[in-house]
């Protein structure tokens, strides 16, 4: 339990915030987390069954009460299903996200979204050539079809190396349709299905894979193709991105199809010019989450921070309209804008907030809309009341928008000087780390420390979402943090003019990591467990991230995991998780809450795989 407001955060904007609205008496994210103590010690060793109206069941980890539910599950049956439902839920949100974009793609493709345009038509031929189509329209109903397809493949797991997918379909675990699994999963958790451990994990494992090689794949590929492949850029990021003359405007959540017309309409002269009547000097967007990630690394729209600052930014008191569509919006923002002039204003079909004014999106009209909304904000502006405004001075320049393809044309548009570094040992091997805030972590304290002691390592560091925001406001995106780096790294940073940790984009944009990950395997003919490579989420907390676990695990990725996964209270699963998979998959998990003791690890894991290799 954290009561020192210092200990809450690392982040120097965000600490400053806090204290303030300590003395304002408005309650955050952290303040929710310490009334919750003493949390279910049932639900956090995942003992616990609700799966039907027999229960609520719990299994007494200590062997004095109840060995089995109503129905005769175990702890190891009650954790398995608890564990693949998270799954479920994760790849739902991700591929319902990666749906939207399809969706969205197709309508463009019929002239039906005149707002949206094909930026890179590049990739898209190559999407064309990968489907074996002939035109955009064939495209999106090919696309489209991945979702309810019944038998396999789904077309980008042929993506990964032929070792890779051999062990798959050895395995079982090849996903056959992206809803497909993840309806099985529902199926099999039922009461009465599936009671096997082994087997409930190995369908959460194909759900999982059906995200990160199809619903999060999709998304960032077609995103790509309508809004621009990332090209490395420079912004800002940190609370200090707010400016205290112009409109305010943050967009939250993840989907790009609304920012990116956010961003457009608040470029529009005619809004610029309403801003300025208004007695603004101009209008300023930035985000924030995954969305701020979108924008970020394809305009350089300044971030203003990660997910446990959403409510900290609106208690600047400086934010004219939070536009949100999915995906890590608190519920609490809605009453907490209300002690402010700022407006809540939510736009997904799929999502409805308490105290949020909605004014649905559609992609028919999306432009149009997106002008109403800024249009909101700006009228908003003379009622922010400056006696209420704080705005801290902290913001920290970044360089964002390493996609493959712009790695790849760093490195001269070939692989071969990055693989020269890893067999030379200049880059020890690739860290990729990702995910969430959580409050039960010091803020930014596990990303940022985790990135530091493996650049110092010589790990070259892949980073997404959450992550990526913290190593933003910390300068670690920076050209100059190569100088915090081994000798090696920092060498092959200096010559290449990059950071050490490359920012890749959003939590869908993890799917950018796979694709790497394959392409290298490939070009050294070997799988991707066979990588000097591990992966990480040192702050994880949503479901969505658990099925991130779980397809870089089943792609063959080590993982560290910084918080602790409700399946302690079946030794089972968590020795299946932590050892077992590695005999199955060729990878497993580990967790550790400290980390230094991850970034260990990570590397004596990267050290074994180059002696593996005879590096």
């Amino acid at each position: 339990m954290v009561k020192d407001v210092q200990d809450r955060s690392i982040d120097p904007a965000s600490l400053e915030m806090l204290a303030l609205a300590k003395k304002a008496g408005i309650e955050t994210a952290w303040d929710r987390f310490e009334k919750q103590q003493p949390q279910c010690g049932f639900g956090e060793l995942g003992l616990c069954c609700r799966n039907c109206n027999m229960g609520p069941c719990r299994i007494d980890p200590f062997g004095e009460g109840p060995s089995k539910g109503v129905c005769g599950a175990t702890a190891d049956i009650i954790v398995a299903r608890n564990l693949i439902r998270s799954i479920a839920a994760g790849a739902a949100a991700h591929s319902d996200h990666g749906r939207g974009v399809a969706h969205t793609f197709k309508l463009m493709s019929e002239g039906r979204a005149p707002s949206y345009q094909v930026k890179d038509k590049a990739k898209l031929e190559r999407l064309m050539k990968e489907y074996n189509v002939e035109d955009q329209i064939a495209l999106a109903e090919a696309i489209m079809a991945e979702f309810g397809k019944q038998e396999g493949p789904i077309q980008f797991t042929l993506r990964a190396p032929a070792k890779r997918i051999e062990l798959w379909r050895k395995l079982g675990i090849d996903p056959r349709g992206i809803d497909r699994e993840i309806v099985e999963i529902m199926h099999r958790t039922h009461i009465g299905v599936d009671n096997d451990y082994v087997h409930l994990i190995l369908q959460g494992l194909r759900a999982s894979l059906a995200d990160g090689w199809g619903g999060s794949m999709i998304a960032t590929e077609l995103q790509d193709v309508m809004f621009g492949t990332p090209k490395p850029t420079f912004s800002e990021a940190n609370l200090g991105v707010l400016e205290p003359n112009e409109i305010n405007i943050i967009i939250h959540g993840h989907e790009p199809l609304l920012s990116e017309m956010i961003v457009a309409a608040a470029s529009d002269p005619e809004m610029v010019e309403l801003a300025k009547k208004q007695g603004a000097i101009g209008i300023n967007v930035s985000g924030m989450c995954c969305t701020g990630n979108e924008v970020l690394m394809r305009h350089g729209v300044p971030v203003a921070g990660n997910f446990l600052q959403q409510e900290l930014a609106v208690a600047t008191g400086a934010v004219e309209a939070m536009v949100v569509d999915i995906q890590c919006i608190m519920p609490a923002i809605g009453a907490l804008a209300g002690c402010f002039h700022t407006k809540f204003i939510s736009t997904s079909p799929k999502a409805k907030f308490p105290g949020a004014t909605h004014m649905e999106f559609h992609e028919e009209t999306a432009l149009e809309t997106a002008k109403e909304i800024v249009k909101v904000a700006i009228l908003n502006y003379q009622n922010r009341n400056p006696s209420k405004v704080h705005i801290p001075d902290v913001k920290t320049k970044c360089m964002v928008g390493f996609s493959v393809e712009a790695i790849v044309g760093a490195l001269g548009g070939t692989l071969d000087p990055l693989l020269g570094a890893i067999k030379s040992g200049a880059i020890r091997g690739i860290g990729a780390v990702v995910g969430c805030n959580n409050p039960k972590v010091q803020h930014d304290f596990g990303h940022l420390n985790l990135v530091k002691e493996l650049i110092k390592n010589n790990v070259l560091v892949v980073t997404t979402g959450c992550n990526a925001l913290a190593c933003a406001k910390a300068g670690l995106l920076l050209p100059e943090a190569a100088d915090l780096a081994g000798d090696g790294l920092k060498g092959v940073c200096k010559a290449l003019g990059i950071p050490p940790v490359l920012h890749m984009g959003s939590c869908v944009d993890i799917s950018r990591i796979l694709v790497a990950a394959a392409a290298i395997a490939n070009a050294l003919d070997i799988d991707i467990s066979d990588l000097p490579a591990a992966g990480a989420a040192p702050e994880w907390m949503s479901e969505k991230a658990v099925s991130i676990g779980a397809y870089v695990v089943g792609s063959g990725v080590f993982t560290v995991l910084g918080t602790v996964p409700p399946v302690l209270g079946s030794q089972a699963v968590a020795g299946l998780l932590t050892a077992g998979a590695k005999d199955v998959v060729g990878a497993s998990f580990a967790v550790e809450t400290d980390p230094f003791k991850a970034a260990s690890l990570m590397i004596d894991h990267i050290d074994n795989q180059r002696r593996k290799l005879g590096l």
